[in-house]
């Protein structure tokens, strides 16, 4: 079966449900306003958010004064982002990622691409068009879904023979929502390392809350959950059964020669 890229026209509703609309989505939102301002230099540089969606990230980063260019190719995906960020300094691209080195070169000194390169058929490439756009001594923040953790998920499931035989790629078929390039951290470092990035931070998101057995549990307990997450989402061996991997990456700036 040939892999295509996965566009979410008709799935807005779905996505933004299964998601942002339970607390896995609250608590994906809360690590990454932990996260992001110790490890990126947040200076109010302009920003390039790609596949940015229902514009979660563009709007963090507007409201902290960034100056942000949503590129999404959903056209359902980006009228929803139009509508809730009217307010804020976004500007709007109707485009995947593969159209960005044309459309919307840069270089850009801050790019986020969060949850993006798990909807592609060909994820390594992908690396290569955001440096291409990423400017020397640039930053990038990237978030992947972690193929371990779903290895762990479904084992957890009783899933063992799909967890034996590797069938843990989403079709892209249908509503559902399974990634279908669910990608690992070593396949990460090494496409990072081909193209001269560097890892400067890296750390699990939702390290534990989608193993627990309570599939609701209550406020106390999502208290003291978001504690235990915040407190070891970027400690070894903790981060690397995260749901989602978040990178801070740098690009060195070669330009200069030495005397």
């Amino acid at each position: 079966m040939t892999l295509r890229d996965r566009i979410f026209d008709g799935l807005a509703d779905k996505f933004a449900a299964s998601l942002y609309g339970a607390t896995r989505g609250e608590l994906r939102l809360a690590l990454l306003d932990h996260l992001l301002p110790r490890t990126l230099p947040l200076e109010g540089q302009p920003v390039l958010d790609i596949g940015g969606g229902l514009g979660q990230m563009s709007g963090w980063l507007a409201r902290r004064g960034h100056a942000v260019t949503l590129a999404e190719p959903s056209r359902e995906m980006l009228d929803r982002a139009r509508g809730s960020l009217a307010d804020f300094n976004v500007e709007f691209l109707p485009l995947p990622l593969q159209a960005l080195p044309e459309q919307a070169p840069g270089p850009w000194p801050l790019i986020v691409c969060h949850a993006v390169l798990e909807w592609l058929a060909d994820p390594k490439e992908a690396i290569s068009v955001i440096d291409e756009l990423l400017a020397p001594d640039g930053h990038l923040s990237l978030m992947i879904f972690n193929r371990d953790a779903l290895r762990f998920s479904n084992i957890v499931k009783g899933n063992l023979g799909k967890a034996l035989d590797d069938r843990l790629a989403g079709t892209g078929k249908r509503q559902r929502l399974t990634p279908i390039s669910p990608l690992t951290h070593d396949q990460i470092s090494g496409w990072l390392t081909e193209r001269g990035l560097v890892i400067e931070h890296v750390a699990g998101i939702r390290v534990f809350h989608d193993y627990l057995r309570e599939r609701d549990p209550d406020e106390a307990t999502l208290t003291r959950l978001f504690e235990l997450e915040r407190r070891y989402c970027d400690v070894d061996p903790h981060w690397r059964l995260g749901r989602y991997l978040l990178y801070s990456i740098h690009k060195p700036d070669t330009s200069g020669s030495s005397e």
